[in-house]
C-alpha cells in the first residue's frame, strides 16, 4: 500500500530518505489500483506536529499493497499554534469542510497537550464535531491515546481517572480475545505508553466496548466500539518512534533545570538497557553539579544511550494497522462520501458474534 504524494508536504520527502515508498500524484494516476483517503486529525503540539505525521504515515505506508494512500491531515484552527507551526498548517493542510464534502474511508486521531478537564480544552469542540461527523460517514476511525481519552468520554460519557503518576515506558501485552484486527500477531508483544490519566477495562465494558489487547503493568491498550469496528482506541503509542521515549525524558530532564517540575524524572521503565541507564546516570552527576545547565544539556548523550535500546513494538504496530486498513477496503463503499459497501450492516460491520 504506497502513500500517495498528494501535497507538497515535508513529511513525503522525509519518508522517501528513510526508504518508505511514495509515489507521485502522476505515477499514481497511472497505476490500476483502488484508492483509500484517510483522513488525519492532528492535535499535537507544536513540537511534535511533524514528527506526529510521519510517524502515522509510516504506520500507513507500511501495509500491503491492496491500495494507494491518500493522507490529509488537518488541524483545530482553535489550538493555540506558534508561527512557525501555523504556517506549516496554513501551507500543507487541509480544510475540515473540504474533507467533510469529499469524504474519507477511514480517519486517525492524533492526542493533544494533556489538560486537566478534557471539555475545557480548546480542541474539545472542533473535536466533538469531527467525531459526529465520522460515526455517520466514515468506515472506521482510530484514535489514539489522548484522543481515546477523549472520544470515549464524548461519546459515551466515560472519564479518565488520574493516575497519581506518569506511566511512562514499554510494557508486555496480550491479547484478551478474538478479533480481525489482531489477527496474525503475537500472542504477547511490548507496547509504549506515556500518560497521566487512565480509563480502565471495567469502564469501558461497562459501554459495551470490546477490549482487546492488555498489560497486566500498563492497562488496556486497543479496544473497539461496541460494533466491533466504526472506533478502533489505542491507549498506547504503537506509532511512536525508537527514540521517541528518550525524546520525551530529555524534555522532562529541561523542564528540570528550567524549574517547571521539582524532581529530576525518573527513566521510561523497560526502555533503557543498564548499560544505558548507567550513562544517563553520569549525565544526572554532570548536570547536577555543573555550574552551566544549558551548555551541559546541550551534550546530552542522545545517540550513546540509544544504541543501548530496543525497538519491540514497531512490527505488531504495522500488523494491526495492515489489519485495520485491509477491514477497511474490504467493507467501504467506492464512493469517498459512501461509508460502507451494499449489504455491510454498519450496526455490525464485520458480522462479529456478539
Amino acid at each position: 500500500m504506497p502513500l500517495v504524494a498528494n501535497t507538497k508536504l515535508p513529511g513525503f520527502t522525509r519518508l522517501r530518505s528513510e526508504g518508505e515508498e511514495v509515489l507521485d500524484s502522476e505515477r499514481a494516476q497511472h497505476q490500476d489500483i483502488r484508492e483509500l483517503h484517510i483522513g488525519l486529525l492532528n492535535m499535537m503540539p507544536d513540537a511534535a506536529l511533524e514528527v506526529t505525521e510521519r510517524q502515522f504515515m509510516r504506520l500507513v505506508g507500511g501495509c500491503n499493497r491492496i491500495a494507494q494512500f491518500y493522507v490529509y491531515p488537518f488541524s483545530p484552527g482553535k489550538i493555540p499554534r506558534g508561527k512557525d507551526a501555523r504556517d506549516h498548517i496554513d501551507r500543507y493542510y487541509f480544510d475540515f469542510e473540504d474533507i467533510r464534502k469529499e469524504g474519507l474511508d477511514a480517519l486517525i486521531i492524533t492526542g493533544a497537550i494533556p489538560g486537566v478537564e478534557l471539555s475545557k480544552e480548546p480542541f474539545w469542540e472542533p473535536l466533538g464535531e469531527v467525531l459526529d461527523w465520522a460515526r455517520e460517514n466514515v468506515t472506521s476511525t482510530l484514535c489514539a491515546c489522548l484522543a481515546t481519552h477523549a472520544a470515549l468520554q464524548y461519546l459515551w460519557g466515560i472519564e479518565r481517572r488520574p493516575l497519581g503518576f506518569k506511566r511512562w515506558g514499554v510494557y508486555h501485552h496480550r491479547r484478551t480475545r478474538p478479533h480481525p484486527l489482531v489477527r496474525n500477531i503475537n500472542t504477547r508483544f511490548d507496547v509504549p505508553h506515556s500518560r497521566f490519566n487512565e480509563i480502565y477495562a471495567e469502564q469501558m465494558q461497562q459501554h459495551g466496548i470490546r477490549v482487546l489487547v492488555e498489560s497486566e503493568e500498563a492497562g488496556v491498550h486497543l479496544a473497539t466500539s461496541p460494533d466491533g469496528f466504526r472506533f478502533v482506541f489505542f491507549q498506547g503509542h504503537p506509532e511512536y518512534d525508537q527514540n521517541s521515549l528518550l525524546k520525551e525524558y530529555k524534555r522532562e530532564v529541561v523542564r528540570f533545570t528550567r524549574s517547571e517540575i521539582k524532581q529530576y524524572p525518573p527513566f521510561p521503565e523497560h526502555y533503557l538497557s543498564e548499560a544505558g541507564k548507567h550513562i544517563l546516570d553520569e549525565f544526572r552527576r554532570d548536570l547536577l553539579e555543573s555550574n552551566d545547565p544549558k551548555a551541559t544539556l546541550e551534550k546530552f548523550p542522545e545517540e550513546r544511550v540509544l544504541a543501548e535500546t530496543d525497538y519491540t513494538w514497531g512490527d505488531t504496530g504495522k500488523i494491526i494497522f495492515n489489519n485495520w486498513l485491509g477491514l477497511v477496503y474490504q467493507i467501504t463503499g467506492t464512493r469517498r462520501d459512501v461509508p460502507f459497501m451494499d449489504g455491510v450492516d454498519p450496526t455490525n460491520p464485520l458480522n462479529l458474534e456478539v
